[in-house]
Parts: C-alpha cells; structure tokens; sequence
C-alpha cells in the first residue's frame, strides 16, 4: 500500500471546517510532506505508515498556533480518522487522493 501522493483534506473542528491540501513522497528513508492550508505551509514530521495506518505530526499558527497529531486510515484513494490538538477534541479528518506524484527517470 503507498500513501504517496496528493490529498485534499477536510477537518471538522470546533472552529469549523477547515481544507487543507498534504502532500506525501516516498523517499529512500521513509515518507516525508508538507501540508498546505489556512495560508501557510508546514513540513510534516514522523510521518508513518503502518500497513494501512497513516500518522503524522504538524505544526500550525493559523487560525491558531497549535500542534496537530493525525491518525488516519488509507484505504485506496480515500482516507478517514482523526486530529488532535493537545486536550481538545479530536476533529474528523476525510480525504482523497487529487492524484500520484510523476515519478522521475
């Protein structure tokens, strides 16, 4: 299973909802991303896949600096679960997958 790709994301939070756009690489040492959203754009660390778990951590200020823990599950071009945020309530998380990066010769 590869989590490689682009993935449109939907979070409902007690803010509201929010989109935001991950995208994900396979590298020779793991999975490595980025996540765009609120206008701004943060690295993803300790990006894990395990099987067809998926988690990650990120850091944002917008709309408030906060630390976000997800856990999701992939399953094909889809993915469901949730993020935290410290002691608040999780937020649900959907996404699909816009499309595969070209992989390069």
């Amino acid at each position: 299973m590869s989590a490689e790709g682009i993935w449109n994301l939907s979070l409902a939070t007690p803010l509201g909802r929010m989109e935001a756009v991950v995208e994900l690489r396979e590298r020779a040492t793991g999975l490595t991303g980025v996540a765009r959203g609120a206008g701004e754009e943060v690295p993803l660390d300790a990006v894990v896949l395990d099987g067809d778990r998926l988690t990650w951590r990120q850091a944002v200020t917008r709309p408030l600096r906060l630390n976000l823990v997800f856990d999701v599950t992939v399953d094909g071009d889809t993915l469901r679960g949730t993020s935290r945020a410290g002691r608040l309530p999780a937020s649900k998380v959907t996404g699909e997958r816009a499309r595969t990066p070209e992989r390069r010769a």
